[in-house]
């Protein structure tokens, strides 16, 4: 039969979220030697590698973050599938913040799902810049956080607050056909978005010039502007519009770095809306991670 084992699977996301097989174990309450196993059979059934093991812990290949993908779905879920049956509920308020750079086509289908799932769930959705919603979030005005982390454009995280939910890389895009001549054409998001500093700082290391034609209040904005043709801009894979905009050819423009999404929650306590945080952020981080 063509199918996985759940406790396999729940076992390969733990090993990868931890980093390594020693810290993922307990979270299992398996010993080193069975979770090992465990992955061992995983991978037969896939009949590839999933894990690259080294001293210094375990990060997935290509085929391991295929199957993290789909193994986050399936065990949200299954984990749906059990509250459903045990008339376990979520209910009460949360609010929640999001960076407009995650996913951005999709975000509001899937906050519109879990809608349907959760209907006991009141969801007060802010979306927004990353550098807002992390301080709204500091300021204690959201119980959980999506926002997106670019090295030496964002504050250092606290690992005891966050877990990452997925990197991807920054890119050049423009309408096709858009002439890279120099001075050179941006579209982008307002001073203080990480983004627009991260593309100008490029350009200016590189010693090409550039000038602002377009600024943005929000991505979709920024999108349209794009593919209109007006410039070039600088996104995250995931916010790249489907279509009139191409990725533009690297060797032509300053590399940029990657981009990571993290989600900001703070330990459970024994306060129902604690819990109620704490298990629903479980639920986003299986379906936005991969």
């Amino acid at each position: 039969m063509n199918t996985f084992d759940m406790e396999q699977l729940r076992s390969f996301v733990a090993a990868v979220d931890a980093g390594s097989l020693t810290a993922a174990a307990p979270q299992r309450c398996l010993s080193q030697s069975a979770l090992s196993e465990q992955l061992r059979k995983l991978e037969q059934r896939a009949n590839q590698t999933l894990l690259v093991r080294s001293k210094s812990g375990v990060t997935p290949t290509a085929a391991g973050e295929k199957l993290l993908h789909h193994a986050r779905h399936l065990l949200a879920l299954a984990d749906l599938a059990w509250r459903d049956l045990q008339g376990v509920t979520l209910s009460g308020e949360i609010r929640l913040g999001i960076t407009d750079y995650c996913r951005p086509d999709a975000i509001v289908a899937l906050l519109a799902r879990y809608a349907r799932d959760y209907p006991q769930l009141r969801l007060r959705t802010t979306m927004g810049k990353s550098a807002e919603i992390d301080a709204a979030w500091q300021r204690g005005e959201l119980d959980l956080a999506v926002v997106m982390r670019v090295p030496g454009f964002s504050r250092a995280g606290d690992a005891r607050q966050e877990k990452q939910l997925f990197r991807e890389p920054l890119l050049w895009v423009g309408a096709a056909g858009l002439s890279l001549a120099q001075p050179l054409p941006l579209v982008l998001l307002p001073e203080g978005c990480m983004l627009h500093r991260a593309a100008c700082q490029a350009l200016s290391r590189e010693h090409q010039a550039w000038f602002i034609r377009h600024i943005s209040s929000g991505v979709r904005g920024l999108q349209d502007a794009v593919a209109a043709g007006l410039g070039v801009a600088c996104l995250n894979r995931s916010a790249m519009p489907r279509e009139g905009v191409v990725v533009l050819q690297q060797p032509v423009l300053p590399s940029l770095p990657e981009a990571e999404f993290v989600l900001l929650s703070r330990p459970a306590d024994h306060r129902e809306q604690g819990q109620i945080c704490v298990a629903f952020g479980e639920i986003l981080q299986q379906t936005l991670a991969y």
